[in-house]
């Protein structure tokens, strides 16, 4: 299911991104609330956690933000997601909605995302 290979630095740099925006803009937590906002094509970035089993959770995601043209990025572990979206338990996929003072971030990693891809 995996698409294209991210590397550490740019994962780092997601994470973070996702920390500013959970402090001063809006993100969202597990796959369901993700997949309502990228069906409303109000996401800007989308992180889902490669260690989700079974795949079928997260599955529909990829193709959802293609089709919805909102860029996304694979990170290792959805224990480090949770815990950069603020919550204490791992999730499979977060989003950033509002980008807060993550603007000019998000936009870093969504240009080099579309390098990778």
């Amino acid at each position: 299911m995996k698409k294209f290979d991210v590397p550490k630095e740019l994962v780092e740099k997601a994470y973070e991104a996702l920390e500013l925006a959970r402090d001063t803009g809006k993100v969202t937590k597990g796959t369901n609330e993700t997949t309502k906002y990228i069906e409303r094509g109000s996401s800007k970035l989308v992180l889902i956690a490669e260690d989700v089993t079974p795949e079928e959770i997260i599955a529909h995601i990829p193709f959802l933000c293609d089709e919805k043209q909102v860029p996304y990025i694979f990170v290792p572990r959805k224990d480090e997601l949770g815990q950069a979206t603020g919550i204490d338990v791992p999730t499979a996929a977060s989003a950033i909605v509002k980008e807060g003072k993550a603007k000019a971030l998000v936009a870093e990693i969504v240009e080099k995302i579309t390098e990778l891809k």
